[in-house]
């Protein structure tokens, strides 16, 4: 489970990377006790797990942190 900030998502550049497995994976926004709105991606795990549909990562977003990673996109993928 993790909650990622505005300033906390760097670039990374590793010299090996690989394609993951394709897992199920759903989103959902909420409103926390202060007011604030949040993004989160929940993913499932590949379909070879032994637990079927078990949570496996929980990532969250506030609002300038998904102006973040949006803005990230749009630069990486010419959108």
């Amino acid at each position: 489970m993790a909650r990622i900030v505005k300033d906390y998502l760097t670039r990374n550049n590793k010299e090996r990377n690989r394609v993951h497995e394709i897992v199920e994976a759903s989103y959902l926004t909420f409103i926390d006790d202060k007011g604030n709105k949040f993004f989160q991606i929940d993913t499932y795990g590949t379909k070879y797990r032994k637990l079927k549909n078990k949570l496996s990562q929980t990532i969250q977003f506030d609002k300038e942190t998904a102006k973040e990673l949006i803005e990230i996109l749009k630069k990486e993928f010419n959108l």
